[in-house]
């Protein structure tokens, strides 16, 4: 089945708020996993709004399943990546200032740097993925980096598919078979939802995995986050 990473940011978010820890960031990732789940994802940004650095050093002893950060790989970030060595890191080309990833990565454009990151990653024998527009364009550059998964950035079709427009799945099918001829992994994520995610597996061949935070927490606040985590897991079957 495709994997669910469950990304924890908004409990950050939330803990945040109020200051304390309350929620406690350690043992809701302990409780996702008890849930189901088969990894951890966090996306720490340069002003830590949500989730902190010291955060993702603290998760690494705890964390069973996956782990997954997510960031541009800005000096300090990879720094933090090499300290903790997760499973897989995700480059993701933010702005500082950004609210949310917005954007995958010009792998053209950028495939010199791309390629001495991900080298560094891979001497350490930590798994790189390349976070990607649905542009089949991209696909083999981001191969060509010696990664060894890309994350399909999925906003158009979440946008799409509530407006009823399905065929907007094709441009990332077309993607990932691309990614797989190459020997790619294909991952993806941002705004799948309990709504969306069925029809996006059923029509993207070779999807490994799914990383979802914001859609997954909001839709825990009605139905809780076992229910919620078990209805993902069984769309993802």
């Amino acid at each position: 089945m495709t994997h669910l990473s469950v990304n924890i940011n908004k409990i950050a978010t939330l803990r945040n708020a109020r200051g304390g820890n309350v929620p406690d960031l350690i043992k809701v990732a302990k409780d996702i996993e008890s849930f189901g789940a088969m990894g951890i994802t966090v996306h720490p940004r340069p002003d830590e709004r949500h989730i902190r650095y010291q955060d993702v050093l603290d998760l690494k002893p705890v964390v069973k399943t996956e782990f997954n950060i997510e960031g541009n790989p800005v000096p300090k970030f990879i720094d933090l990546v090499l300290k903790v060595k997760p499973e897989q890191v995700t480059l993701v080309p933010d702005a500082e200032d950004a609210i949310t990833s917005n954007a995958g990565w010009d792998t053209i454009k950028h495939k010199g740097f791309l390629k001495e990151v991900i080298a560094e990653f891979n001497r350490n024998g930590i798994r790189t993925s390349i976070f990607l527009d649905p542009d089949v364009r991209q696909v083999e550059p981001a191969f060509e980096t010696g990664t060894k998964r890309i994350e399909l950035y999925t906003e158009a079709y979440a946008h799409q598919y509530a407006l009823g427009n399905k065929d907007a799945v094709k441009v990332y099918a077309d993607c990932a078979r691309e990614a797989t001829a190459l020997g790619l992994g294909v991952n993806a994520g941002h705004d799948l939802s309990l709504d969306n995610i069925r029809y996006f597996k059923e029509q993207v061949p070779g999807l490994l995995e799914v990383s979802i935070g914001h859609a997954l927490i909001t839709e825990a606040l009605y139905m809780g986050l076992e229910v919620t985590i078990q209805k993902y897991l069984k769309l993802l079957k």
